[in-house]
C-alpha cells in the first residue's frame, strides 16, 4: 500500500517534468530557427532559375526585344549623341545561381563567400547576353556595365566578362559601385556623352531611382507610372533568388532573424483556402 501511494506521489512531478520538456523543446526549436533554415526558402528559385527551360527562353526574349527595340532605333537615322546600352551585370547578363546554390543547406548568406564568387570569375553568361552586347558594338554603339559589385571585385569581375566574349570590358565601360548603390550618378555619367537607348537589369533600381528603398505598394506603384518604357527602353530580366523586391518584405530590415525574415514572407503571401 505505502509502495503504490509513493509510486503515485510521483506523477505529478513526472507530469511536471514532461510539460516542462515540451516547453522548453518547443521554445529551442524556435529559438533554433536559423539562416540554414531559411535558405532552404531558396531551392525553388534558384532549381527555377538554373534549370528550367522558362528562364532560358525568358532571357533569349528578353535580349530578343532588346536587339528590336535597338534595330528600330538605328533605323530612325544619326542620332546627335552615339547610342548606348546599359546593363547591370549580375542576373543580367552573368548567372550567379552557383553562389546562392552554394548557400542552401548552410548555415550562411550574403556576403559570406560572395568575394571568392566574384574573384573566381565562374559565372556564366546569360543565354543571349553576349550575342546582343557585340551586335549593339559592332553597330557603332557602346555598351555600359553598370553594377552594384564594389569596385574591389573589379579584375575578377573584367576577368569573367571577358572570358565569355563580352565586349568593351575596360575601365571606362565598367562602372561599379564605389559610394553609393544609387545608380543614378553613374547613369548620368553616360548620358554626358551618350544617348541611352536601352536599359537592361533584374532590379528595377537599374533603370531608375524611383523605385530605391520603397516599399511593396510604392514599388507597384512606380511600376504602373513607368508601364509604357518596359518593353521599350527597360528591359527586365527574370531574379526570383534575391533583390530589393525581398527588401521590400521586410521594410529594409535586414537585420532581422531568420525567423523573423520567414515570418515575414509568408505574411505577404495572398493566400486562398477552400475552407
Amino acid at each position: 500500500m505505502s509502495r503504490r501511494i509513493c509510486r503515485y506521489g510521483f506523477l505529478p512531478a513526472l507530469a511536471g517534468l514532461f510539460l516542462f520538456g515540451v516547453f522548453f523543446a518547443s521554445t529551442s526549436q524556435a529559438q533554433d530557427y536559423t539562416l540554414k533554415d531559411l535558405n532552404e526558402q531558396l531551392v525553388m528559385g534558384t532549381l527555377w532559375y538554373q534549370k528550367s527551360a522558362e528562364m532560358r527562353a525568358i532571357s533569349y526574349q528578353a535580349f530578343n526585344i532588346a536587339k528590336l527595340v535597338f534595330d528600330m532605333d538605328v533605323a530612325k537615322g544619326p542620332s546627335e549623341k552615339k547610342r548606348a546600352v546599359v546593363v547591370d551585370i549580375d542576373e543580367t547578363v552573368l548567372n550567379n545561381s552557383p553562389y546562392e546554390a552554394g548557400l542552401i543547406d548552410r548555415d550562411t548568406g550574403y556576403p559570406k563567400g560572395w568575394a571568392q564568387w566574384c574573384n573566381a570569375a565562374r559565372a556564366e553568361a546569360l543565354p543571349g547576353a553576349v550575342e546582343f552586347l557585340n551586335y549593339v558594338v559592332e553597330k557603332g554603339a557602346d555598351v555600359f556595365y553598370v553594377s552594384n559589385r564594389k569596385v574591389k571585385f573589379k579584375q575578377g569581375t573584367m576577368k569573367n566578362l571577358k572570358s565569355l566574349g563580352f565586349p568593351q570590358v575596360e575601365d571606362a565601360h565598367l562602372l561599379l559601385r564605389e559610394k553609393t548603390s544609387d545608380k543614378e550618378f553613374r547613369r548620368q555619367l553616360v548620358r554626358k556623352d551618350h544617348r541611352i537607348v536601352l536599359l537592361m537589369g533584374d532590379n528595377l533600381n537599374d533603370f531608375d531611382s524611383i523605385f530605391r528603398k520603397k516599399g511593396i505598394k510604392d514599388r507597384l506603384a512606380a511600376a504602373d507610372q513607368f508601364k509604357d518604357k518596359f518593353g521599350t527602353m527597360f528591359i527586365v530580366l527574370p531574379n526570383p533568388m534575391y533583390g530589393e523586391w525581398e527588401g521590400a518584405v521586410y521594410n529594409f530590415n535586414w537585420r532581422l532573424s531568420p525567423e523573423e525574415k520567414s515570418e515575414a514572407r509568408k505574411a505577404n503571401l495572398n493566400t486562398w483556402t477552400s475552407d
